[in-house]
């Protein structure tokens, strides 16, 4: 019996001499391999840092450059071994079950496409006011799975990419420029060319206002108990200082006050007309 054992371990050993070679080969051919794709992935990550912006789509492709090279000389490797038959029944199975995963995962996997591709199409970055799909809101994160926006309210919406990348997308702010706009509405009795005049320079005379492109003012409707202006202005928002908001919230104070120093009649869709002439009186007249 000790002898039975003895003679297979030594013929085991014997093998193991034997394939030896072929095993330091195997796994010289994987280092080597893996060294090549870490090193193709270093190259890659540093072209990709010059034209992408979100270091996750950086990470992504270098760390599929290097499962990708690896298992690339997983083949060679195996081939070495005398195991060829081995490396393709990997490959057919692998083949498979990509193509099972792929439709059972196939919208994460849409998604992470789209996710991709819309990190070069550099269609919106971080920091702009983009909508898509009746969704605004300012980009917190662009991700592969999904674009991160905040709306004015501070709700926070995780938008699937493929959403984005398949639907019209609205950018606000790609250059940085802006027009609010905001109606008024003037009684019958009163010059509407003045009141273009008054707000035209009310307009201009606030801080944020552009000069170019230059702020308009115009008669937008008739309405049946009131003309309705119609002021339009443009807003850096790059700019440091006040925001949007602040800005916008600036001009109608402006209008509002310039209209009432110059006696003009505020109107509305309503029956009753509130006139502001009269200094800090408020007087009510009622249409007939």
């Amino acid at each position: 019996m000790i002898d039975i054992l003895t003679e297979n371990l030594i013929a085991l050993w014997q093998d193991v001499i034997e394939i030896a070679p072929k095993i330091l080969m195997s796994l010289f051919v994987l280092i080597l391999f893996i060294w090549i794709g870490r090193l193709l992935a270093r190259g890659v990550a540093g072209v990709l840092l010059h034209s992408a912006k979100s270091k996750t789509i950086v990470q992504f492709v270098k760390q599929l450059t290097i499962w990708l090279v690896s298992l690339l000389g997983v083949i060679p490797a195996l081939n070495i071994l005398g195991l060829g038959p081995v490396a393709v029944s990997l490959m057919a199975g692998g083949g498979l079950v990509a193509v099972v995963f792929g439709f059972a995962f196939r919208e994460v996997g849409e998604n992470f496409i789209a996710g991709f591709f819309l990190t070069f199409s550099r269609s919106f970055e971080v920091g702009d006011y983009i909508e898509s799909e009746g969704l605004k809101g300012d980009v917190k994160t662009i991700e592969l799975r999904h674009v991160h926006i905040r709306t004015p309210d501070g709700c926070d919406i995780f938008i699937p990419s493929a959403q984005i990348f398949k639907s019209p997308l609205f950018n606000y702010t790609r250059d940085g420029l802006r027009r609010p706009s905001f109606v008024v509405g003037i009684d019958y009795a009163d010059d509407p060319g003045e009141a273009v005049d008054v707000l035209l320079a009310a307009t201009n005379n606030t801080v944020g206002v552009l000069k170019d492109p230059r702020a308009i003012v115009v008669i937008s409707a008739l309405q049946p108990l009131y003309v309705e202006l119609q002021v339009n202005f443009w807003v850096n928002t790059f700019e440091p200082g006040l925001t949007l908001l602040e800005i916008q919230n600036h001009v109608i104070e402006n209008c509002c006050r310039a209209l009432k120093n110059e006696k003009f009649t505020f109107s509305s869709d309503c029956s009753s007309n509130l006139n502001l002439s009269a200094g800090s009186t408020f007087r009510i007249t009622h249409d007939s």
